[in-house]
C-alpha cells in the first residue's frame, strides 16, 4: 500500500483503485454484519449453557437480563471503538486504521467461542465490538472521499446492503451447522479431540463453533494492506500538516468517557433503586458525551481554528456531532431495543423445538434490510435527506408494532411481517452513510461521523438495558415479555420524527472540505 503524500502534479486515483477500495469496504461491512448477526443466533443457547449449574438449568429471566447486558456491552464497545478508530483514521489514515479495526473484531469474536462464563463472554465481545464500531466510520469515510458526489446514493445503499448480506450469511451458516451437526461431531472426534471437548464445542446447538467462525474476517486484513489505496483527501490534509494536531494523550478522554456507559450497565445489571438508576444513567451519558468529544475539542483548540472548523451549512462541528448522534441513536435504539430481539423471540415461541427458527427469522429480517437500505439511500439521494428520514421513522414505528403485536406463533405470517419490519428498521443504515459524511469536513470526518453514529450506540445500549428490564416486568405480569417490551421501545421513532427538522438539509451539496 502506498501512503506517500500526493501533490497536485501527481495523477488522480485510478478507476481500479476506487473499485478496489469499494470492494474492501463492502467486504468489511459484510463481515461487520456477519459478526453482528452472530450474537442473536447464539445468545440464548450460549447463556443457557454458561449460566447453568451442575444441578439446575438457567433461569429464563436471567438469560434475558444477561442478553440485555451483553447487548449493551457490545454497543458501548462499538461506540468507544467508533471514536477510537475514527481518531486513528484521521491521524494515521483510513486504510491502516480500517485494517486494525477488522483484525480486532475478527480475532476477539473468534475467541468468544472459548468463553467459560457470561462475564468472560461480555469482556471478549466488548473488545471485539471496538473494532466493529471503528470499521463502519472508516469504510464510509474512505469510500465517500474516493468516489464522486453523484455516486453517494447507490454507494450508501451498498454500504447498508453489504452489512445485511453478512447478517444473512451467518444465519445460513447456522442452518448448515444444524443440518450437519452429527457429521461435525464425528469429524471432531476423528481429529483426536476428547469426548469432553467435543461435547463442549457442540453443546446447545454448537454456538461455540459459530462464534469461532467470527475469526474468518481476519483474512481480509492482508488484502486491505496490500491493495487498497489511501484517501487522496486525507493525504492532502496530511500534507498540510493538519493531521499532526491529533494527540495520543487526548484518547484518555475516550477512556474516561467509556466509564459512563459501563457504569450504566452496572446500575441496570444489579438490583439498585430506580431513582439511582435514572440519575446514574443521565450522568453516564453526560460523561460519555464529554469524554468522546474530548479529542475533537482538543484538536480544534490545538489547530488554532476554534469555532472556525465548521461543517454543513456553517454548523459547528460540535453541534453536528450531537445532532448526528441523536439521529443515529434513534435508528440504533429502534433496532437494538426491538428488532434484534426477533430471533430469540422466535426461539421462545417454538420452545426451542425448531432449531432453524432463529436463523430463518434472521434471514427474513436480513432480506428486508437489504431492500430497505438500498431504497432509503436512493430515495434520500433523490428527494432530500430530512423528508426521507421522517418517512422512515413513521413506517418503522408502524411495521415494528405490526410485527410484535400481531404475532402469537412462529409461522409464515411471523416471517412476512418480520420481513416488513426488518425492511424499515434497517433502512436507516442506508440513509446514515449517505448523510453523516456530508456533515463534516475532511480533517475531522472519520472522528466526527464515528462519534455521531456510534454515540447512538450508547443511547441504544441504555435502551437495550431497558428492554431487558421491561421483559422481566412484562413476563412476570402479562407473560408477554418480548412483544410488549419491544413495542414500548419502538416509540423512540417518535423522537426521530421531531429531531430531523433541527439538522441541516444537505441534498444537492458537496461534502465540506
Amino acid at each position: 500500500m502506498n501512503t506517500d503524500i500526493t501533490n497536485e502534479a501527481e495523477p488522480k486515483l485510478s478507476s481500479s483503485g476506487k473499485w478496489t477500495a469499494l470492494v474492501a469496504a463492502i467486504l468489511g461491512w459484510m463481515f461487520d454484519g456477519f459478526e453482528m448477526g452472530l450474537f442473536p443466533l447464539v445468545a440464548r443457547p450460549a447463556l443457557q449453557d454458561l449460566l447453568a449449574t451442575a444441578s439446575t438449568t438457567a433461569n429464563e429471566g436471567d438469560v434475558g437480563l444477561w442478553n440485555g447486558i451483553l447487548t449493551a456491552g457490545f454497543l458501548v464497545g462499538a461506540a468507544t471503538g467508533g471514536v477510537l478508530f475514527g481518531w486513528l483514521g484521521d491521524r494515521m489514515g483510513r486504510v491502516r486504521a480500517m485494517a486494525l479495526s477488522i483484525l480486532t473484531y475478527a480475532l476477539f469474536s473468534g475467541l468468544c467461542g472459548f468463553a467459560n462464563s457470561a462475564l468472560m463472554l461480555l469482556v471478549l465481545r466488548l473488545i471485539a465490538s471496538l473494532g466493529m464500531g471503528g470499521e463502519w466510520s472508516l469504510g464510509v469515510s474512505l469510500v465517500m472521499e474516493l468516489w464522486p458526489s453523484q455516486s453517494r446514493g447507490w454507494l450508501a445503499g451498498l454500504i447498508g446492503a453489504a452489512s445485511n448480506v453478512g447478517f444473512i450469511l451467518i444465519a445460513v451458516v447456522g442452518v448448515v451447522l444444524n443440518s450437519i451437526v452429527g457429521s461435525l461431531e464425528a469429524g471432531l472426534r476423528s481429529l483426536g479431540l476428547g469426548e469432553a471437548t467435543v461435547q463442549m464445542l457442540m453443546s446447545n446447538g454448537g454456538w461455540r463453533i459459530l462464534m469461532m467462525c467470527g475469526a474468518v474476517p481476519a483474512l481480509l486484513v492482508f488484502f486491505i494492506r496490500m491493495f487498497v489505496p489511501e484517501s487522496e483527501k486525507w493525504q492532502e490534509e496530511h500534507g498540510k500538516g493538519t493531521t499532526s494536531h491529533w494527540a495520543t494523550r487526548d484518547l484518555m478522554g475516550v477512556l474516561i468517557g467509556a466509564v459512563g456507559p459501563i457504569g450504566m450497565i452496572y446500575l441496570w445489571a444489579n438490583p439498585i433503586a430506580w431513582p439511582i438508576r435514572i440519575i446514574g444513567s443521565i450522568l453516564g451519558l453526560v460523561i460519555a458525551a464529554v469524554g468522546y468529544t474530548y479529542p475533537v475539542m482538543r484538536y480544534i483548540k490545538r489547530s488554532g481554528d476554534g469555532e472556525v472548523i465548521r461543517g454543513a451549512q456553517g454548523y459547528s462541528v460540535q453541534r453536528l456531532m450531537i445532532l448526528g448522534a441523536i439521529l443515529g441513536g434513534v435508528a440504533l435504539l429502534g433496532t437494538w431495543g426491538g428488532m434484534q430481539w426477533a430471533a430469540p423471540w422466535a426461539d421462545k415461541l417454538t420452545g426451542g423445538t425448531n432449531p432453524n427458527a432463529k436463523a430463518f427469522t434472521q434471514i427474513a429480517l436480513g432480506l428486508g434490510a437489504i431492500v430497505g437500505t438500498i431504497a432509503a439511500a436512493v430515495i434520500g439521494h433523490n428527494f432530500g435527506r430530512r423528508i426521507t428520514y421522517f418517512g422512515l421513522c413513521v413506517l418503522s414505528l408502524a411495521t415494528t408494532l405490526l410485527f410484535f403485536l400481531s404475532n402469537t406463533a412462529y409461522n409464515t405470517s411471523f416471517l412476512l411481517t418480520g420481513f416488513l419490519a426488518g425492511t424499515m428498521a434497517a433502512s436507516f443504515f442506508g440513509w446514515l452513510p449517505l448523510y453523516l459524511p456530508e456533515l463534516f469536513p475532511t480533517r475531522v470526518r472519520a472522528t466526527g461521523q464515528g462519534f455521531a453514529f456510534n454515540f447512538g450506540r450508547i443511547l441504544a445500549a441504555a435502551g437495550s438495558l431497558q428492554t431487558g428490564a421491561l421483559m422481566q416486568y412484562f413476563e412476570a405480569n402479562y407473560d408477554k415479555s418480548y412483544p410488549y417490551a419491544c413495542s414500548v421501545m419502538s416509540c423512540i421513532y417518535i423522537v426521530g420524527m421531531i429531531a430531523i427538522w433541527f439538522v441541516p438539509e444537505t441534498h444537492g451539496q458537496e461534502m465540506p472540505e
